[in-house]
């Protein structure tokens, strides 16, 4: 069964992150609110994380991965980013944004995109999640919480309790949270190439 943890959504108890982050540490998968409504999170090193996000979701291994990110210093040391792509996005985070972007040594190797060698990071609008990513020290792995045969992301703690007990270890509640995904921007060839409009306003990529 999994923990449900109700965390303040202003002021996050350091007591709960400490347990939340140790509890990645120890290579446990989470399901958590976002500022794009919830998301599956584990650790980078967790080799079983990345199997049980893709096996949950129903989705294949060409899947393109997010690295929830904390700031774009982090963000940095994981893709590759020309000067056009660099002021766009730290112009548009932190925020309901995905970058898919040519991945450094940095990330390993089974968390890019087979045939691509990009990843997906972001860095989120969220008290929770920023406080989270302090604790822990490093981005998470991460995938949008939407279900097969689903549009939407979850948008309720309570709800994946029940629905996913056994199938993460830990539920996070934070307040309330949108279920709109993120707008994803491929910026792998070189340019911003809108490939999902959601929660972000995609005209800033698009003039």
């Amino acid at each position: 069964m999994a923990r449900y943890l109700d965390v303040h959504p202003d002021n996050p108890q350091p007591r709960l992150l400490g347990q939340i982050a140790d509890a990645l540490r120890d290579d446990q998968l989470i399901a958590y609110p976002t500022d794009s409504g919830y998301a599956l999170g584990s650790r980078l090193g967790n080799r079983e994380g990345r199997d049980r996000i893709l096996r949950i979701r129903g989705l294949d291994e060409r899947h393109h991965f997010t690295l929830m990110c904390k700031d774009f210093a982090q963000l940095g040391q994981f893709v590759h980013i020309d000067n056009a792509a660099f002021r766009a996005i730290k112009a548009a985070t932190p925020g309901p944004y995905t970058f898919i972007l040519p991945a450094t040594q940095e990330v390993p190797r089974r968390l890019m995109h087979p045939k691509k060698r990009t990843v997906g990071v972001r860095i989120p609008d969220h008290v929770f999640v920023q406080a989270l990513l302090g604790e822990l020290g490093e981005p998470l792995l991460t995938s949008t919480l939407i279900l097969p045969g689903e549009s939407e992301p979850r948008g309720l703690g309570w709800e994946i309790k029940e629905e996913l007990d056994h199938e993460v270890d830990v539920v996070v509640e934070a307040g309330e949270t949108p279920a709109e995904p993120t707008t994803v921007i491929d910026w792998s060839e070189g340019y911003p190439e809108v490939v999902r409009v959601g929660a972000g306003d995609p005209g800033r990529f698009t003039t």
